[in-house]
């Protein structure tokens, strides 16, 4: 059977009015897609990312403000939250798509793989939701959504570090929700399967994608607005009941 890709569906303005910051937003992966999506649904956006010429580009087609931001510095936060709260008028939303993997069994992975890996996927979740978090109580409302991974709940070797730190993002996610929800703040989170793009297919070998896609019961891989459509409704009015939760965004079968 040939798997067949679906056409993304039109905007209904579920984020009409709404300012939206997506991190790590450059390229062709999940990140962009968002950004496009909330475009699509009647959003204002401002993007950020490390890769300055991705960025840029990135930037250029879809027609928005960008910020060169490195979520594992603080002082980078610091400013990318100032800096799209002034040119949103305030920022009613933020996805945190930043994340870093990789791949080494444990008896090989040295610390420095183990440490880059969590800053950047854990820590720099945290790191940009405490400094949005300071912005959207002052203010009384916003929300929140994370990029995690079902391998947050699933084994696959090679990746301690990538699954501890989406794990991580999940009780992150739990906790700060809890935190949040009386202050008129809601955070979520997404965790996708399998979601082609190019960034993925560079460090990802053809028989690993293969044994994965092979797993998921469409026969294929997502493709990122799918990611991106549930990022959309957890960032909606349409999910106002929902706070702490992790979404899979799977079709993966055992």
């Amino acid at each position: 059977m040939t798997a067949t890709t679906p056409t993304p569906p039109s905007g209904h303005g579920l984020l009409t009015g709404k300012g939206v910051l997506v991190t790590a937003a450059a390229g062709s992966g999940i990140g962009s897609a968002t950004a496009r999506r909330c475009l699509e649904e009647g959003a204002r956006v401002v993007i950020a990312d490390k890769h300055e010429r991705r960025l840029a580009e990135t930037a250029q087609e879809l027609g928005v403000a960008s910020f060169v931001a490195d979520v594992t510095d603080e002082a980078s936060v610091q400013a990318m939250i100032a800096g799209a709260a002034e040119a949103l008028g305030g920022i009613d939303v933020l996805v945190n798509n930043a994340g870093l993997g990789g791949t080494a069994e444990v008896h090989e992975m040295t610390d420095e793989q183990w440490s880059l890996v969590l800053d950047v996927t854990l820590t720099g979740t945290f790191r940009v939701t405490r400094a949005a978090l300071v912005h959207m109580y002052e203010r009384g409302t916003g929300v929140i959504v994370n990029n995690a991974s079902v391998l947050g709940w699933r084994a696959q070797a090679g990746q301690a570090h990538y699954a501890a730190a989406k794990a991580g993002v999940m009780a992150l996610t739990r906790c700060s929700a809890i935190e949040a929800a009386p202050r008129g703040v809601r955070i979520n989170a997404v965790a996708p399967s399998l979601a082609m793009h190019a960034n993925l297919a560079k460090v990802t070998s053809d028989e690993l994608l293969a044994e994965l896609t092979a797993r998921e019961a469409f026969g294929r891989a997502a493709e990122p607005w799918e990611i991106a459509n549930v990022i959309v409704f957890l960032a909606s009015d349409y999910s106002s009941y929902m706070a702490g939760e992790s979404v899979s965004v799977s079709s993966q079968h055992p």
